[in-house]
């Protein structure tokens, strides 16, 4: 599945343009480097955003397609 799509389904990021754009500013890291919205991601990567000064790391648990709003917390753990 391309990141910007996941960060949408799993709702780390709100909206897929926004993440598009988090992207492209290099604001997102898959396991230590930085990643385009069209990069796969798969179960066991780490990705690493950059949200202002804070940055916030998370390993994909799973990847759907689509998710209920309370399954959406199962597919990714915050480390």
């Amino acid at each position: 599945m391309r990141l910007d799509k996941y960060l949408k389904v799993s709702r780390i990021i709100k909206r897929r343009t926004v993440a598009n754009e988090a992207c492209d500013a290099g604001r997102i890291m898959v396991n230590g480097k930085v990643a385009k919205a069209s990069h796969n991601v798969k179960e066991g990567d780490v990705l690493e955003i950059q949200f202002g000064n804070k940055t916030v790391k998370a390993e994909i648990l799973s990847v759907q397609e689509t998710v209920k709003k309370d399954e959406a917390k199962e597919m990714f753990r915050y480390l």
